[in-house]
């Protein structure tokens, strides 16, 4: 049995892989995927992640910056050749961290894309662009309709996953604690809420990334459960984490 190796160090590599390429926002939102060096077109190569979510009917891209100056999605497009193409474009935040860390901005995908197959992303943004390959998941296929507001996941290839949720854009749960509970199940403990924190009244997608420590299983679906934080998980709630 092969086995995921997922530890706190998975996401070290990953911030020390995208570190190479970007660097932090640190008292405005300008730039908050900023280029390094390279490029072709003018057009600065910087690293991208990416996980399915939302049953297929999004997927998730990580890229490296500041935590609270996440990129938004701009538009996400299908080429002519079956590519996903996505722009990305500065956070609406009017202050950003002087943080360095890799974030989650969810896209919608448009009608057309298939989840069971190898998805190429190419991503562009201002004065750098990216792309990564996202493996299909055999037997997905994206629910018609909208989104049904569940909790979803979906993994990274470095043993991290990303967790999706639904609520306040301005309130997004906070991981205290990830648990590998077997080799085929992991749960996730969100921290209590703040108590004097003002939270808009929208609903929106929100992902965060796990690192968890320990050996899950690669060979069998592994199953998420959430709990911890606000009323929203009070009851546990589980999900499969996909890919």
């Amino acid at each position: 049995m092969t086995t995921r190796i997922a530890s706190t160090l998975a996401g070290g590599g990953l911030a020390l892989l995208l570190m190479a390429s970007l660097t932090a926002c640190a008292t405005d939102s300008s730039d908050p995927t900023p280029p390094a060096s390279g490029g072709v077109g003018g057009a600065t190569e910087v690293e991208v992640d990416a996980v399915w979510l939302d049953g297929g009917r999004m997927v998730g891209l990580v890229t490296q910056g500041s935590s609270s100056c996440v990129p938004i999605a701009d538009g996400a497009t299908l080429s002519a050749d079956g590519a996903l193409e996505v722009t990305l474009v500065e956070s609406a935040s009017e202050v950003c961290t002087a943080d360095m860390a890799p974030r989650v901005t969810v896209v919608s995908l448009p009608d057309g894309v298939d989840p069971s197959q190898d998805l190429q992303i190419d991503v562009t943004g201002d004065g750098y662009r990216g792309e990564t390959d996202l493996d299909g998941v055999a037997g997905l296929s994206a629910p018609a309709g909208e989104t049904d507001y569940a909790p979803s996941a979906g993994w990274l290839d470095d043993g991290a996953f990303a967790v999706l949720t639904w609520g306040s854009s301005s309130c997004a749960p906070v991981i205290q604690d990830i648990e590998v509970t077997a080799s085929d199940a992991v749960t996730v403990t969100f921290a209590a809420p703040e108590p004097d924190r003002m939270c808009t009244m929208d609903i929106a997608p929100r992902a965060v990334l796990a690192f968890p420590e320990g050996d899950l299983a690669d060979d069998a679906p592994v199953t998420l459960t959430l709990t911890g934080g606000g009323p929203e998980f009070e009851t546990p709630v589980t999900t499969t984490i996909l890919g």
